[in-house]
């Protein structure tokens, strides 16, 4: 059985739902494993009021969906789940989350960092925050290219 499904919305997500339906997918799971990203009211040094992301529709979500059979190619998980919000978002609201479903612990961890790490440098989204110095477009960074290094050289 797999459930995998990838969404881009501009409303917010329930994340206690959302884990609960990707769970009840299959009977065999016996771990979930979530990552949620929010907006920080802080980047680079400047305060933000708001960040705006933006997508190319279509592109986008075959973008995460073969970023989520590279994960399963790798480990042996059951099911993903990756919702990704557009639109204007303030500090503290939800971004995106990333959810896996494996027999165990470990493959879920592995999977859920895997696809988070492609997502972050690999899908095409646009940011652009909103600060007491103007609009800014948010470079990639390099932490985020660095993390995505560590799964060339892993098993």
């Amino acid at each position: 059985m797999s459930a995998d499904s990838v969404r881009i919305q501009t409303g917010d997500f329930d994340l206690s739902a959302e884990l609960a339906q990707l769970r009840a997918a299959n009977p065999k799971v016996g771990a979930v494993v979530s990552f949620v990203g929010t907006v920080r009211d802080l980047n680079e040094g400047a305060s933000v009021a708001e960040m705006e992301l933006e997508h190319y529709a279509g592109m986008t979500e075959q973008s995460i969906q073969a970023i989520i059979e590279q994960a399963k190619q790798r480990w042996p998980i059951y099911g993903a789940l990756v919702i990704h919000r557009v639109g204007p978002l303030k500090p503290l609201d939800q971004i995106v989350l990333v959810a896996v479903t494996s027999a165990h612990r470990g493959e879920a961890f592995a999977a859920c960092e895997y696809i988070i790490d492609y997502l972050k440098t690999e899908a095409p989204f646009w940011k652009k925050e909103q600060t007491p110095d103007g609009a800014r477009w948010v470079d990639a960074r390099v932490s985020d290219d660095v993390a995505l290094k560590k799964w060339s050289t892993a098993a």
